[in-house]
């Protein structure tokens, strides 16, 4: 199984928060988002759980 991520995109009110970010993740594997305060890691992982609709990119389960 595999998770991956396709220049994923997120804006609020204009404002870029998430810039195309691109991941894959293979089952097992485990990674970490690194950054400073406000570098879009929570919406990231956000927009890849579900919890928040990007308004770019696509995110593939299995594919």
């Amino acid at each position: 199984m595999k998770l991956r991520a396709e220049n994923i995109m997120k804006a609020y009110r204009g404002r870029k928060v998430v810039k195309g970010i691109s991941l894959e993740v293979n089952q097992g594997e485990i990674v970490g988002l690194l950054g400073p305060n406000g570098a879009g890691k929570t919406t990231s992982f956000y927009m890849i759980v579900g919890l928040i609709k990007p308004n770019g990119g696509n995110i593939y389960l299995d594919d």
